[in-house]
């Protein structure tokens, strides 16, 4: 549960905040987060909180460098696209999946590998990988999961 008898504001707050100069609302604020959070000291500065929430290009486990994969679905499809322009690298290209994950090994260096999330299920068969236009696209099928179970919902006294 929240512990309600420690909530910062009260019903002078407004008042109080009216009054305040910019600079001493957020020295009220930094203080009032270092008392609610004691164990994220290291984390109050502004600029360092908000990075660590900034979306990624590319869902990159163990490389540095990022590819820059698009995905999207249609009602039967999930697309992946990817640009490629150093032909030799599709020579030792290796792409794998999952029911939710495509994972591109050896591109664009040997030894790199990539994991992306797919918007929605797959099926194990059916993709395909096409290279044009120096656009490589992986159509995979999606999997249509209907099965469902009902839960029973009892009450108890």
């Amino acid at each position: 549960m929240f512990p309600w008898n420690m909530f910062p504001f009260n019903k002078n707050l407004r008042d109080t905040l009216q009054k305040m100069k910019p600079e001493e609302i957020e020295k009220y604020v930094q203080d009032l987060l270092e008392k609610m959070m004691p164990n994220m000291q290291g984390m109050m500065n502004p600029n360092d909180v908000f990075q660590q929430f900034q979306p990624s290009d590319s869902n990159s486990h163990s490389s540095a460098i990022r590819i820059n994969a698009s995905t999207y679905e249609t009602h039967d499809h999930v697309y992946i696209r990817i640009p490629i322009n150093n032909h030799d690298a599709l020579k030792k290209l290796r792409l794998y999946h999952t029911s939710n994950q495509l994972i591109i090994e050896h591109f664009p260096e040997y030894g790199e590998k990539h994991t992306i999330t797919l918007p929605a299920i797959v099926k194990k068969k059916g993709g395909e990988a096409n290279l044009k236009d120096g656009i490589l696209e992986i159509r995979i099928p999606k999997n249509i999961d209907m099965q469902y179970t009902e839960i029973d919902v009892t009450e108890k006294w």
